[in-house]
């Protein structure tokens, strides 16, 4: 009977723990969309005054101190915030404007449109333009917050390139550093571009598409420092400079990656074998062995990372999960070579590359002076 008492209370206990969050996070989410619309609205005003020359040059500034005296602790309304303010409207007024001009939502929120004809009429701000969430471009674009869109408007070129990081950030719970990390690796070009040979080794459809968008075709690591990264230099040394920076790295992996071990040992016939690095994906359910090669990829790694995940599957795998998966992490790669490699192999692999912090983006090369020369100038 005790017995029983003490689990009917602790099912209470989580019934309403389960109700306050569920309730929390629907006011977090209602008043992150409230203040979402408040920005719209001030910054589609910003924008009308400002852009058709009613204001004067320093008027946003003044503005700024204006609200700082008549409400003093106001938080967000810099003179540099109110900018972004203008900026989020002008970057999602075409889209989001358009939307709210359609014929059913005149006769739906007739009473929300109004023709700006007297003094009083166009000193007025709009505050509800996201309240009909679907008319929004992203069920998730009130789900993130205003330094989540004011990344993404500044760093991004097109319409779905926007949507794609507003979804991830929203899905993903991607923090503010997440995001930007994201966006100077530039995620959104690299997502299904890895070369693999998952189409013949996965058969699963939607674990084939998970595996696709878990891995990069190209890992920007500028947190490893190496000298002279154009020389040859150890295997081991790139390994321990990501053991260094293990965070980084597995933030650079992307979501669900979560870390096993270096150097991961394997017995077999009584000698022993080592991984470099191994991971377990969350989403894929799945061990994933990555081996770093400080040089251009070479056909015979695949020979060696065939048989680290047989053994993986064989001596390491628990019955629930899926086949592990192999990266091979190289300075370069030919496509042809990776291509005629993978024909006929029957465990899932991928070959990418990686940049060092110490390389020069191939844009500058021609304009600033190489290292030999840098040195001698020094």
């Amino acid at each position: 009977m005790q017995q029983q008492f003490s689990t009917n209370f602790n099912q209470a206990i989580q019934a309403i723990k389960s109700a306050i969050l569920q309730s929390r996070y629907k006011a977090a989410a209602l008043a992150n969309r409230e203040l979402l619309s408040l920005y719209y609205g001030i910054g589609e005003f910003v924008s009308r005054k400002s852009r058709e020359g009613t204001w004067g040059t320093g008027a946003i500034d003044q503005i700024s101190n204006q609200l700082q005296q008549e409400l003093p602790g106001l938080r967000g309304f810099s003179a540099a915030n109110i900018k972004n303010m203008r900026l989020f409207y002008e970057a999602w007024c075409d889209i989001l404007n358009r939307q709210l001009a359609t014929d059913d939502l005149l006769r739906s929120n007739f009473e929300h449109i109004t023709t700006r004809s007297s003094v009083s009429d166009d000193l007025q701000i709009k505050t509800d333009w996201l309240a009909n969430a679907s008319l929004l471009p992203t069920p998730n674009f009130t789900l993130i917050g205003f330094t989540h869109h004011n990344e993404i408007v500044k760093k991004t070129e097109s319409l779905a390139e926007r949507l794609f990081y507003i979804d991830r950030c929203a899905t993903d719970f991607w923090s503010v550093e997440k995001l930007k990390y994201c966006l100077k690796e530039n995620l959104f070009s690299q997502q299904g571009k890895l070369a693999n040979n998952f189409s013949i080794t996965i058969s699963d459809a939607d674990l084939r598409r998970k595996a696709l968008l878990s891995f990069k075709d190209e890992y920007l690591l500028d947190y490893i420092n190496i000298e002279s990264p154009d020389e040859e230099f150890d295997e081991r040394v790139l390994e321990s400079e990501i053991m260094l920076n293990i965070k980084n790295f597995i933030m650079s992996l992307g979501k669900d990656f979560a870390f096993i071990g270096n150097q991961y040992r394997l017995i077999i016939e009584e000698q022993e074998y080592f991984v470099d690095l191994l991971f377990f994906n969350r989403q894929l359910q799945c061990m994933v062995a990555f081996e770093l090669k400080r040089g251009a990829f070479k056909p015979e790694y695949i020979g060696k990372m065939n048989f680290y995940l047989s053994a993986l599957d064989d001596l390491v795998r628990l019955p629930h999960e899926n086949r592990s998966i192999g990266i091979i992490l190289c300075k370069s790669k030919k496509e042809k070579i990776v291509e005629y490699t993978f024909r006929d192999t029957s465990k899932p692999m991928g070959v990418s590359t990686y940049k060092l912090a110490t390389e020069l983006p191939e844009k500058y090369r021609d304009i600033l002076p190489d290292e030999e020369e840098l040195r001698r100038l020094m």
